[in-house]
């Protein structure tokens, strides 16, 4: 009974939508649906230069994650009904999300945000965001930020 219990309390605590953060590894959630969409190979045979992993919240929204062979996570893009968790989404990044609007109260419009380190780009109305958040000293060469879809 003791153990029906604390599994219950952790399944309401645990998030739904699991996905990775920038800058960190990406999302393991096995009940989150998860497909590999593609490897892209830089010039030199000998790697994939990046992986892209989709999974797909439960309300909806698509993220892609943009991972290294390091497995690390360079870039996650959304796009769905709603905007995704983007504490989850962001990690340690997020702070810069938040004062992104330099003081401004922000709503729901577009966000254009590049500096040296992080750079978001979020957009959407209501039933359609979409959105694209990267690590521009840790994209692959050979990558652009248009190829990030």
């Amino acid at each position: 009974m003791r153990i029906l219990k604390i599994a219950m309390l952790a399944a309401t605590l645990l998030p739904l939508g699991s996905y990775a953060a920038l800058g960190g590894a990406p999302s393991m959630d096995a009940s989150a649906p998860t497909m590999m969409l593609r490897s892209v190979a830089p010039d030199t045979p000998s790697a994939a230069a990046y992986t892209v992993r989709a999974s797909q919240t439960t309300y909806g929204v698509t993220v892609r994650e943009y991972v290294l062979p390091t497995n690390v996570v360079f870039a996650v893009t959304w796009d769905g009904p709603v905007r995704p968790d983007m504490n989850a989404l962001l990690g340690s990044y997020f702070p810069n999300f938040v004062s992104s609007g330099n003081g401004h109260p922000r709503g729901t419009g577009a966000l254009i945000e590049r500096n040296g380190d992080f750079q978001i780009e979020s957009a959407g109305r209501a039933g359609h965001f979409f959105g694209k958040a990267l690590l521009p000293r840790l994209m692959p060469a050979n990558v652009h930020i248009e190829d990030l879809q």
